[in-house]
Protein backbone atom coordinates (compact mmCIF):
# COMPACT_ATOMS: atom_id res chain seq x y z
CA UNK A 1 0.00 0.00 0.00
CA UNK A 2 1.36 3.45 -0.92
CA UNK A 3 1.31 5.98 1.85
CA UNK A 4 0.98 9.74 1.21
CA UNK A 5 4.61 10.14 2.31
CA UNK A 6 5.76 7.46 -0.14
CA UNK A 7 3.89 9.14 -3.00
CA UNK A 8 5.41 12.53 -2.14
CA UNK A 9 8.97 11.17 -2.12
CA UNK A 10 8.44 9.21 -5.31
CA UNK A 11 7.02 12.26 -7.13
CA UNK A 12 9.93 14.40 -5.98
CA UNK A 13 12.41 11.86 -7.33
CA UNK A 14 10.47 11.57 -10.57
CA UNK A 15 10.49 15.29 -11.35
CA UNK A 16 13.88 16.34 -9.96
CA UNK A 17 16.00 14.18 -12.28
CA UNK A 18 14.73 15.53 -15.61
CA UNK A 19 15.09 19.11 -14.37
CA UNK A 20 18.74 18.48 -13.53
CA UNK A 21 19.30 16.81 -16.87
CA UNK A 22 17.88 19.68 -18.96
CA UNK A 23 19.76 22.44 -17.12
CA UNK A 24 21.82 24.39 -19.67
CA UNK A 25 25.30 25.39 -18.59
CA UNK A 26 25.75 27.95 -21.37
CA UNK A 27 28.71 28.43 -23.71
CA UNK A 28 32.25 27.98 -22.38
CA UNK A 29 35.79 29.16 -23.03
CA UNK A 30 38.44 26.50 -22.51
CA UNK A 31 41.42 28.32 -20.96
CA UNK A 32 43.73 25.41 -21.66
CA UNK A 33 43.36 26.16 -25.39
CA UNK A 34 43.90 29.93 -25.28
CA UNK A 35 47.62 29.82 -26.10
CA UNK A 36 47.09 27.38 -28.96
CA UNK A 37 44.27 29.52 -30.36
CA UNK A 38 46.45 32.64 -30.15
CA UNK A 39 49.16 30.84 -32.09
CA UNK A 40 46.61 29.63 -34.64
CA UNK A 41 45.38 33.15 -35.51
CA UNK A 42 48.80 34.86 -35.45
CA UNK A 43 50.85 34.79 -38.67
CA UNK A 44 54.31 33.23 -38.55
CA UNK A 45 56.98 35.86 -37.77
CA UNK A 46 54.18 38.34 -37.16
CA UNK A 47 55.05 42.01 -37.68
CA UNK A 48 51.93 44.15 -37.13
CA UNK A 49 53.10 46.82 -39.59
CA UNK A 50 53.84 44.45 -42.48
CA UNK A 51 52.26 41.01 -41.99
CA UNK A 52 49.23 40.77 -44.24
CA UNK A 53 48.10 37.23 -45.09
CA UNK A 54 44.53 38.57 -45.12
CA UNK A 55 45.07 40.70 -48.22
CA UNK A 56 44.02 43.95 -46.55
CA UNK A 57 44.71 47.35 -48.03
CA UNK A 58 48.00 48.42 -46.46
CA UNK A 59 46.40 51.43 -44.77
CA UNK A 60 44.47 49.06 -42.50
CA UNK A 61 47.63 47.59 -40.97
CA UNK A 62 48.55 48.93 -37.51
CA UNK A 63 50.51 52.18 -37.60
CA UNK A 64 51.68 54.71 -35.04
CA UNK A 65 50.44 58.14 -36.12
CA UNK A 66 50.34 61.69 -34.80
CA UNK A 67 47.20 62.33 -32.73
CA UNK A 68 45.17 65.49 -32.87
CA UNK A 69 45.64 67.91 -29.98
CA UNK A 70 43.47 67.66 -26.88
CA UNK A 71 42.67 63.95 -26.96
CA UNK A 72 42.78 62.02 -23.70
CA UNK A 73 45.48 59.38 -23.33
CA UNK A 74 43.96 55.91 -23.16
CA UNK A 75 40.77 56.77 -25.03
CA UNK A 76 39.66 54.98 -28.16
CA UNK A 77 38.23 56.81 -31.18
CA UNK A 78 36.54 55.02 -34.07
CA UNK A 79 36.45 56.92 -37.36
CA UNK A 80 33.41 55.56 -39.17
CA UNK A 81 34.36 57.26 -42.43
CA UNK A 82 37.92 56.02 -42.87
CA UNK A 83 37.28 52.75 -40.93
CA UNK A 84 40.03 53.40 -38.40
CA UNK A 85 40.31 52.83 -34.67
CA UNK A 86 42.77 55.06 -32.79
CA UNK A 87 44.14 54.30 -29.33
CA UNK A 88 45.56 57.54 -27.92
CA UNK A 89 49.06 57.25 -26.41
CA UNK A 90 51.36 59.38 -24.30
CA UNK A 91 53.45 61.90 -26.20
CA UNK A 92 50.85 62.94 -28.75
CA UNK A 93 50.73 59.72 -30.78
CA UNK A 94 48.09 57.09 -31.40
CA UNK A 95 48.07 53.51 -32.62
CA UNK A 96 45.81 53.25 -35.65
CA UNK A 97 44.08 50.04 -36.74
CA UNK A 98 41.74 49.16 -39.58
CA UNK A 99 38.22 48.16 -38.57
CA UNK A 100 34.86 47.15 -39.98
CA UNK A 101 31.73 48.82 -38.66
CA UNK A 102 28.07 47.88 -38.62
CA UNK A 103 26.10 47.50 -41.79
CA UNK A 104 23.19 49.74 -42.70
CA UNK A 105 21.74 51.74 -39.84
CA UNK A 106 23.04 49.36 -37.16
CA UNK A 107 26.11 51.50 -36.43
CA UNK A 108 25.47 53.45 -33.20
CA UNK A 109 27.65 56.55 -32.76
CA UNK A 110 28.14 57.64 -29.19
CA UNK A 111 30.41 57.79 -26.16
CA UNK A 112 30.84 54.54 -24.28
CA UNK A 113 32.79 53.20 -21.32
CA UNK A 114 34.79 49.99 -21.58
CA UNK A 115 33.66 48.24 -18.40
CA UNK A 116 34.66 44.70 -19.28
CA UNK A 117 37.41 42.96 -21.24
CA UNK A 118 37.55 39.31 -22.20
CA UNK A 119 40.07 36.95 -23.76
CA UNK A 120 38.57 34.34 -26.05
CA UNK A 121 35.02 35.30 -25.15
CA UNK A 122 31.88 33.27 -25.65
CA UNK A 123 29.06 34.76 -27.70
CA UNK A 124 25.28 34.73 -27.64
CA UNK A 125 23.26 36.66 -30.23
CA UNK A 126 20.76 39.15 -28.83
CA UNK A 127 17.02 38.58 -29.33
CA UNK A 128 17.01 41.55 -31.74
CA UNK A 129 19.70 39.91 -33.86
CA UNK A 130 17.79 36.63 -33.96
CA UNK A 131 14.57 38.40 -34.93
CA UNK A 132 16.30 40.46 -37.62
CA UNK A 133 18.36 37.63 -39.16
CA UNK A 134 17.00 34.28 -37.94
CA UNK A 135 18.76 32.39 -40.74
CA UNK A 136 22.10 33.58 -39.35
CA UNK A 137 21.58 33.59 -35.60
CA UNK A 138 18.71 31.35 -34.50
CA UNK A 139 20.95 28.28 -34.52
CA UNK A 140 23.17 29.98 -31.93
CA UNK A 141 20.38 31.15 -29.59
CA UNK A 142 21.89 29.15 -26.71
CA UNK A 143 25.34 30.65 -27.28
CA UNK A 144 28.58 29.64 -28.95
CA UNK A 145 31.71 28.39 -27.26
CA UNK A 146 34.90 30.44 -27.54
CA UNK A 147 37.37 29.66 -30.30
CA UNK A 148 38.81 30.93 -33.59
CA UNK A 149 35.43 30.62 -35.36
CA UNK A 150 33.48 32.47 -32.65
CA UNK A 151 32.13 35.82 -33.98
CA UNK A 152 33.82 37.74 -31.12
CA UNK A 153 37.17 36.23 -32.00
CA UNK A 154 40.16 36.32 -29.69
CA UNK A 155 39.48 39.44 -27.61
CA UNK A 156 36.52 41.68 -26.83
CA UNK A 157 36.07 45.10 -25.24
CA UNK A 158 32.52 45.55 -23.90
CA UNK A 159 30.93 48.97 -24.36
CA UNK A 160 28.58 50.38 -21.73
CA UNK A 161 26.40 53.47 -21.46
CA UNK A 162 26.60 54.30 -17.78
CA UNK A 163 26.00 50.98 -16.03
CA UNK A 164 23.99 49.52 -18.92
CA UNK A 165 25.55 47.10 -21.35
CA UNK A 166 25.00 48.45 -24.86
CA UNK A 167 25.64 44.99 -26.35
CA UNK A 168 28.17 46.69 -28.61
CA UNK A 169 31.72 45.35 -28.65
CA UNK A 170 35.10 46.10 -30.13
CA UNK A 171 36.26 42.62 -30.97
CA UNK A 172 38.36 40.34 -33.11
CA UNK A 173 36.71 38.72 -36.08
CA UNK A 174 37.07 35.38 -37.86
CA UNK A 175 36.26 37.33 -41.06
CA UNK A 176 39.33 39.58 -41.43
CA UNK A 177 38.55 40.36 -45.07
CA UNK A 178 35.57 42.39 -43.84
CA UNK A 179 37.95 45.03 -42.45
CA UNK A 180 37.37 48.36 -44.16
CA UNK A 181 33.71 47.62 -44.83
CA UNK A 182 30.33 47.62 -43.16
CA UNK A 183 29.69 44.09 -42.06
CA UNK A 184 28.65 43.63 -38.43
CA UNK A 185 25.36 43.80 -36.52
CA UNK A 186 26.52 46.80 -34.50
CA UNK A 187 30.00 46.00 -33.24
CA UNK A 188 33.41 47.26 -34.35
CA UNK A 189 35.48 44.43 -35.85
CA UNK A 190 39.26 44.06 -35.93
CA UNK A 191 41.72 41.49 -37.20
CA UNK A 192 42.29 39.07 -34.31
CA UNK A 193 46.08 39.42 -34.38
CA UNK A 194 45.64 43.21 -34.23
CA UNK A 195 43.22 43.35 -31.32
CA UNK A 196 45.50 40.98 -29.41
CA UNK A 197 48.13 43.74 -29.51
CA UNK A 198 45.65 46.46 -28.58
CA UNK A 199 43.92 44.54 -25.80
CA UNK A 200 46.66 44.67 -23.18
CA UNK A 201 47.07 48.44 -23.61
CA UNK A 202 43.40 49.30 -23.00
CA UNK A 203 42.39 49.79 -19.37
CA UNK A 204 38.93 49.04 -18.05
CA UNK A 205 37.15 52.34 -17.49
CA UNK A 206 38.56 53.86 -20.67
CA UNK A 207 36.25 55.82 -22.95
CA UNK A 208 35.43 54.72 -26.49
CA UNK A 209 34.16 57.37 -28.90
CA UNK A 210 32.29 55.95 -31.87
CA UNK A 211 32.14 58.93 -34.19
CA UNK A 212 29.32 59.53 -36.62
CA UNK A 213 29.97 59.16 -40.31
CA UNK A 214 30.15 62.92 -40.82
CA UNK A 215 32.72 63.52 -38.05
CA UNK A 216 36.33 64.41 -38.81
CA UNK A 217 39.12 61.90 -38.26
CA UNK A 218 41.05 62.19 -35.01
CA UNK A 219 44.64 61.65 -36.14
CA UNK A 220 46.83 61.59 -39.21
CA UNK A 221 49.79 59.59 -40.39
Amino acid sequence: MLTRRHFTLTAAALFSQPIANIAHAGPTSNRSKWDAWDAQITPVDFDPATSNPWGLHRRFLPQRVQANDGLKVGDIHVDAVARYLYHIEEGGTAMRYGVAIARGNLYEPGVYTIKRKSKWPTWTPTPAMIKRDPHLYEQHADGMNAGPSNPLGSRALYLYRGNRDSYLRIHGSPSPRSIGGRASSGCVRMVMAHINGLYGNVAKGSTAHLHAAEDNITASS
